[in-house]
C-alpha cells in the first residue's frame, strides 16, 4: 500500500497525456518541484479539476508510485478569483523558476518567496507590480545561491513579504537589484 503526502502546492505547468489524463508540474511545500500525473482529471466529473488550474495554490495529495508521483486528490487552497491583471507577471516568473529549479529539493524560503508573491500579486491593484517581480526573482536567486545579501546590503531577503516598507525600500534599490540580477543570470548561463 502506498501512502499519501498531503502538502500546499503552486501549479507552475501541465500538459494533456493519453485521453483524459494531465502531467503538472508543480513546487510543493515538502517536496520542492514535483511533476505528478493526475487521472481522468480533464473528464467532466473530476473532482481536482478546478483545484489544479495553473498558477494556482491547492492543497495536494500525492502518491510516490514506481513511475513517479500521482495526484491523487486536490482542494483549492484560496477561493477561486476571476483572472487578476497580476498574473502575467507571474507567469513570468513560473518560467524563470522553472529554468532555475530542476530537481526536487525542500525549500521552504523558496516556497515561501513565490507562495507570498502569488498571493501579492492576484490582490495588488497593478501600481506595484514590477516591483514585487524585481524583489521576487532577486529573492530566488538568493535562495538558490545565486546572488549573496551581503552584496545588496539590504535586508529584503530576511523575510518574503511584500509590505509597503518593503515596497518603498525596493524602489529605492532599483537599479542596483536589476543589475544584479542580471548580472547573476548571465552568470549562471540562463
Amino acid at each position: 500500500m502506498y501512502q499519501k503526502y498531503y502538502t500546499d502546492a503552486l501549479v507552475l505547468r501541465s500538459r494533456e497525456s493519453g485521453e483524459a489524463d494531465r502531467i503538472y508540474t508543480l513546487y510543493t511545500k515538502d517536496f520542492g518541484l514535483v511533476i505528478a500525473r493526475a487521472s481522468a482529471v480533464r473528464r467532466e466529473h473530476s473532482r481536482m479539476r478546478y483545484a489544479l488550474q495553473i498558477y494556482s495554490r491547492a492543497t495536494v495529495a500525492l502518491v510516490k508510485g514506481k513511475r513517479g508521483w500521482r495526484l491523487a486528490g486536490a482542494s483549492a487552497s484560496s477561493e477561486i478569483r476571476k483572472v487578476s491583471s497580476g498574473l502575467p507577471t507571474f507567469v513570468r516568473i513560473g518560467e524563470l523558476f522553472l529554468r532555475l529549479v530542476t530537481g526536487e529539493e525542500k525549500n521552504e524560503y523558496l516556497f515561501a518567496v513565490l507562495t507570498e508573491t502569488h498571493e501579492a500579486l492576484m490582490s495588488e491593484q497593478g501600481n506595484a507590480y514590477a516591483t514585487i517581480e524585481i524583489v521576487c526573482v532577486a529573492r530566488m536567486l538568493f535562495a538558490l545561491g545565486y546572488l549573496s545579501s551581503e552584496a545588496l546590503e539590504t535586508a529584503l531577503f530576511a523575510h518574503t513579504a511584500y509590505t509597503g516598507d518593503h515596497l518603498r525600500e525596493a524602489e529605492i534599490l532599483r537599479e542596483k537589484l536589476i543589475s544584479r540580477i542580471n548580472r547573476a543570470i548571465a552568470e549562471a548561463q540562463l
